[in-house]
């Protein structure tokens, strides 16, 4: 066991100080973290150039050196290397609070492993931003960050969820934001979302309805900035002592392998391992109703 005093001093170490930076209006950076980036010996951040940047307009002159996905290995090292000669570093990230959904949280895992305090600054974050508007239950919430980018991983990440009574928050890229609204209807059911892009800037938008509604709205749309997708937690299927139709009850087994390998691109063998998981029976059967074979039998139940 380890106990760190943040503020009892630093002992040979220095710091790493998580500093959060505005998610797009700049007026949302916190006196303290300006105060922090001016008397750190050097930032790390994820994107040097809208860093210097940010430094520029609040007259910050502390050097800037790279931290990010792909060389976090050997900057880390380095990062580590002055912490460890007791130089103060402030983690910084794109936008919003460093290690959430970015590289920053294996820093932090170095830093505590070596014994050097960890200090976080409280500030943006585009997640809890876009949860408390989202009219949404604030009462028990998900982060669930980005979701997978190959359609079977998509999938079966959204299918350990979704029997969870929690609002879900996601992030997503605006040229697969489309893609992954269709994969949360197939798997979560036509809930209630909130959509929200441009946080905090001039075009800020919010977006409430149906996960179907939206995604026909944006299907004309030019999406651009980085959403949030706040999700309604699920329901138990029990009702009045019934059990709700799933949604693919009145397909028969080739319908419904055809038409995950229709809206949800997936390949037929991949089809037939979700068909089989949401009917609760064996692939081998799937398999050889859809193929006709010996042994199958091509029915809704």
């Amino acid at each position: 066991m380890r106990e760190q005093r943040s503020f009892e001093g630093g002992g040979d170490n220095g710091a790493l100080y998580i500093v959060p930076t505005p998610i797009g209006n700049l007026d949302d950076i916190t006196f303290r973290a300006i105060d922090t980036l001016k008397s750190a010996d050097l930032i790390a951040a994820e994107d040097t150039r809208r860093t210097l940047q940010l430094c520029r307009h609040f007259g910050i002159e502390t050097p800037v050196v790279s931290y990010h996905e792909h060389n976090k290995k050997s900057s880390g090292l380095k990062l580590l290397a002055a912490m460890q000669q007791g130089k103060a570093v402030a983690l910084v990230t794109d936008a919003g609070t460093p290690g959430i959904s970015d590289p920053g949280e294996d820093l932090v895992k170095a830093a505590t492993e070596h014994d050097i305090r960890v200090i976080p600054l409280p500030g943006a974050n585009a997640a809890l931003t876009a949860l408390v508007a989202s009219g949404l239950s604030t009462e028990h919430f998900l982060f669930m960050g980005f979701l997978p980018r190959k359609q079977s991983d998509k999938q079966a990440a959204l299918e350990a969820v979704k029997t969870l009574p929690y609002t879900l928050i996601f992030y997503e890229s605006p040229h697969r934001v489309i893609d992954t609204l269709a994969s949360m209807e197939t798997v979560l059911g036509d809930r209630r979302i909130a959509l929200a892009r441009e946080l905090t800037k001039r075009f800020e938008t919010f977006l409430r309805g149906t996960i179907g509604e939206i995604r026909a709205f944006l299907e004309g749309e030019d999406i651009k900035g980085e959403c949030c997708i706040v999700v309604e937690g699920g329901t138990s299927e029990a009702d009045d002592g019934g059990i709700k139709a799933a949604w693919w009850s009145e397909l028969g087994i080739s319908e419904h392998v055809d038409y995950y390998v229709r809206e949800q691109h997936l390949t037929t063998k991949e089809a037939i391992k979700r068909v089989a998981a949401d009917r609760q029976r064996p692939k081998r059967d799937i398999y050889n109703a859809y193929h006709g074979l010996s042994g199958g039998r091509d029915g809704g139940d």
